[in-house]
């Protein structure tokens, strides 16, 4: 008989410095509704069966069975079931850390990855997590935090792409404010300067603070929302380039074709051509 033994390195543990606060499951059917809404906290979605699509921050994205969605802190998202076949899915909170997804990734915000073919390791850890909550046995609180650090490794391992986990605490008050201004009042002018006093702190601590809770400085998530403002803009509407410039609060034509170019990587006007072929091409 062969014995073939496997020595650890004795290197320790690298826990993860995050709180699981809550696992849950829903199927997404007709008898409920899902709103927009954000969290302080991360939220992932494992897809155990169905397709829908998932939107972050107006953007859509399908998803199917096996799929894991990662949300970050303070991002609106929300999900919809397509057709027949509804989403079941299990959602972890985890409080305290933010994923950076890296250059490589298409987004900083969330991300998607299918374990289509790691289906019964994964899921596993979030069906041992949510029975454990069920039941709340001796020592379940201690369980479900170390299986949260297997998800996250796990995570990690399979993105295709570098993958960091960053400490995060509540979102500052006053950035949650300044933030909720702009979604409202995008449109009108606005400056760095009308931000911090309308904070009552100086813009040095204003674009300091905001690039730690949200990633970005208060003027690259402006124009971020006049971007996605104009996109709808140009997909639903027939106003002119100028015009959409003007509705969404960028100061000039020029600049609006310039930012959207810099964002998108396309003109407006060639967005609103690709957008409207690919509308037509789904309805044939």
């Amino acid at each position: 008989m062969g014995n073939v033994r496997y020595w650890l390195p004795g290197k320790g543990r690298g826990e993860i410095s995050a709180k699981l606060i809550y696992v849950s499951s829903s199927i997404y059917e007709g008898d409920w509704f899902s709103m927009h809404h954000s969290h302080s906290f991360a939220e992932l979605f494992y897809v155990i069966k169905g397709r829908g699509n998932f939107i972050v921050e107006d953007e859509t994205y399908p998803v199917q069975q096996d799929d894991l969605i990662i949300v970050n802190p303070n991002v609106e998202h929300t999900e919809v079931s397509v057709g027949m076949d509804p989403l079941e899915y299990v959602v972890l909170g985890v409080e305290g850390m933010s994923f950076d997804f890296g250059k490589q990734s298409s987004s900083r915000n969330h991300e998607i990855i299918n374990y289509r073919n790691q289906r019964d390791g994964i899921l596993a850890y979030f069906n041992t997590m949510l029975w454990e909550t069920e039941n709340k046995n001796e020592n379940y609180e201690a369980i479900c935090q170390n299986l949260l650090e297997v998800v996250i490794i796990s995570v990690m391992r399979s993105s295709g792409h570098p993958i960091s986990i960053v400490t995060t605490q509540r979102a500052d008050k006053v950035c949650s404010r300044i933030k909720r201004y702009i979604d409202s009042n995008y449109t009108e002018v606005i400056s760095l300067d009308s931000l911090a006093d309308k904070a009552h702190i100086s813009k040095y601590y204003l674009a300091h603070s905001f690039v730690k809770y949200y990633g970005m400085s208060p003027i690259n998530y402006l124009n971020e929302v006049r971007i996605r403002a104009s996109k709808e803009l140009l997909q639903t509407t027939d106003l002119s380039i100028a015009q959409v410039a003007e509705s969404t609060g960028f100061s000039s034509q020029s600049y609006f074709s310039q930012s959207f170019r810099r964002c998108c990587g396309l003109k407006p006007s060639d967005y609103r051509i690709q957008t409207k072929k690919e509308a037509t091409v789904a309805k044939s």
